[in-house]
């Protein structure tokens, strides 16, 4: 919800011309973004007081827009994303104190996002204070304790990063130099065992293991085609550790799912080819685990 896409600043003629827009296309929106960083006009989450106003700020008005969409008839389900809007550096100075402040914040936006009848995700990236390690996550959204209305995205690109400890020693599950597609899947059943019961909104994605970004998205995950060739995940296996309980059954704790190729290059975007292949494999992710 940031120009040059949709503004956060959307009247609501804005609006309702996007509501036609996909009306006429067939189709329907859901999560949203909300842009919370402050090159888009908010603020950290563990920052000073004009920070985590601006940060509170940008939720409002995305969960405004997002219920007037609802109302529109474009916007059957979906959630609210965000993220502490600050690099890790800053954290390690002192864990404690910056995770009591963004569950401190995360917690007024809850309250936001009630009075809107929105719920809002934290998308786990290994470039978000507080959010990046798995266990760091966990423990954040344990602090918030609004699982009503404060939950999990789980982006398979991201989350995959989680085992590798990328910004995070300390959370890394699978050792240096061991990272092939078993040792990932295996690590992986810790990561969703305890993310899972967390988890509002998913993302099917595909990780090859390495990082890429710049600026606040530093270190963060390269989204690969479906088929690229140095990909380290079951796409289809993985999707169901997310999608299934312990006990193999589908949680449907999600109205929708999603494919994230945010990191997709221009030219790989705009070839028909990569949303064939993209859409084969959500269809496959489907009906492995999910609607009929």
């Amino acid at each position: 919800m940031s120009a040059p896409h949709t503004s956060i600043d959307s009247t609501d003629d804005d609006l309702k011309v996007l509501a036609e827009k996909l009306q006429a296309r067939g189709l329907v929106c859901g999560s949203f973004v909300a842009p919370v960083w402050a090159p888009t006009g908010g603020g950290s989450a563990m920052g000073n007081e004009m920070e985590v106003r601006k940060f509170l700020e940008q939720v409002r008005k995305a969960c405004v827009i997002g219920r007037k969409m609802t109302a529109l008839g474009v916007r059957p389900s979906g959630v609210i994303r965000i993220d502490s809007a600050t690099g890790t550096g800053d954290w390690y100075k002192d864990p404690k104190a910056n995770t009591e402040k963004i569950a401190k914040t995360f917690r007024e936006a809850a309250n936001i996002a009630e009075a809107e009848g929105q719920r809002l995700a934290a998308e786990g990236e290994i470039c978000w204070a507080g959010m990046h390690g798995w266990d760091h996550m966990l423990h954040l959204l344990e602090m918030v304790n609004r699982p009503k209305t404060v939950g999990f995205q789980a982006d398979m690109a991201h989350t995959m990063l989680y085992t590798l400890g990328y910004n995070s020693p300390e959370s890394r599950i699978v050792a240096e130099g061991c990272a092939t597609p078993e040792e990932i899947t295996a690590a992986l059943k810790k990561v969703t065992k305890a993310l899972r019961p967390w988890t509002i909104d998913f993302h099917v994605a595909q990780n090859d293991g390495t990082v890429k970004g710049q600026g606040s998205h530093d270190k963060t995950g390269r989204h690969c085609p479906p088929d690229d060739p140095n990909g380290l995940m079951d796409i289809v296996k993985v999707a169901g550790m997310w999608m299934r309980d312990d006990n193999g059954v589908p949680t449907r704790a999600f109205e929708h799912i999603c494919w994230d190729g945010c990191m997709f290059p221009n030219d790989v975007m705009t070839d028909p080819q990569t949303w064939n292949k993209v859409l084969k494999v959500m269809i496959d992710v489907r009906d492995a685990h999910g609607w009929n």
